[in-house]
């Protein structure tokens, strides 16, 4: 036991070591904030301070970790770039028509690299190949579009 009250620094550094490992299994990021705690215990520990000063170091420590670190590293965490699929991707891009479209038969239009079945979003419109339009709309695997020089009447 002697030993130990010499060596307290490696006590705290070894619960440090366990909490870590801990948080491996439990990616909560609370006993990662305990292991920093124990860290400061350590490190008071180091300094040769009362046994009283460091738990109540590494329990500020800790409870600080817990208030301001944690939230801000959840939030970073669990937050990322938008992903867009299907209507929002398409609508609101132009496209450049490579077959004619008319409401008759579908044609095709370039978007974004790729090549989409298209009908004209105005069904009394027959838009050539070469021009370029305005996707409006999307149902299933088809693009309603628009010439983009021309104005749609209300």
């Amino acid at each position: 036991m002697d030993w130990l009250g010499d060596h307290l620094w490696a006590g705290w550094l070894a619960l440090a070591l366990v909490l870590g490992a801990a948080e491996l299994a439990s990616l909560d990021l609370v006993l990662l904030m305990l292991a920093v705690g124990a860290i400061a215990g350590a490190i008071s520990a180091g300094l040769g301070l009362a046994l009283v000063l460091q738990v109540l170091i590494a329990a500020g420590a800790s409870v600080a970790m817990l208030a301001l670190v944690r939230p801000n590293l959840v939030r970073r965490l669990h937050t990322g770039p938008d992903l867009q699929l299907g209507h929002g991707k398409v609508v609101g891009h132009q496209a450049l028509v490579t077959e004619v479209v008319t409401s008759l038969t579908p044609g095709r239009v370039k978007l974004d690299g790729e090549i989409w079945s298209a009908r004209p979003y105005d069904e009394s419109l027959t838009i050539k190949a070469g021009e370029t339009v305005e996707v409006l709309a999307m149902k299933g695997a088809t693009v309603f579009v628009h010439p983009v020089n021309e104005t749609l009447d209300p």
